[in-house]
């Protein structure tokens, strides 16, 4: 089934962008969505009018993702947590936890966009990648200490 995109879709493509998906994610999906039309003549006509502005669009989006990823670039976040002998945390540092530390530091970002693929249990380092827009991830740098280490 050939669709035509009105939005972005991190999995599909970037809106004006002629996709061929399976019938049922099309039908049951991206179209009650309206996330995609059906790419028939009079759509693609439709779509050729409207390219200049969509490209617009997604220049003004790519322009907010490098600003984003250049707030980001060399952001190192220090998140204390308690901790046992073994270095091993008592709780764990998820994407909430870090997402609350960026806004702490004017840096506001949906907790979706950090790529952390399971929460962290250790003290120690961590490079997670954050995506910025489409196609685009930037890394931060967390350092979990733990929070009896002045005590």
């Amino acid at each position: 089934m050939k669709l035509i995109l009105k939005e972005t879709i991190n999995t599909l493509g970037q809106e004006g962008d002629v996709v061929t998906v399976k019938p049922g994610y099309g039908r049951n999906y991206l179209l009650p969505q309206s996330k995609a039309v059906i790419a028939d003549r009079e759509n693609l006509a439709i779509l050729a009018r409207n390219r200049a502005t969509i490209e617009g669009r997604i220049e003004q989006q790519r322009k907010e993702a490098e600003i984003l990823s250049k707030k980001l670039a060399g952001v190192t976040l220090e998140i204390q947590q308690l901790a046992g002998d073994d270095e091993r945390l008592f709780g764990s540092v998820t994407t909430a936890d870090i997402c609350a530390k960026l806004a702490s530091l004017n840096i506001a970002i949906d907790k979706k966009l950090i790529l952390l693929p399971e929460p962290i249990k250790t003290l120690g380092e961590t490079s997670i990648p954050v995506k910025v827009g489409f196609n685009l991830t930037t890394n931060i740098l967390v350092k979990v200490t733990n929070q009896n280490s002045g005590e």
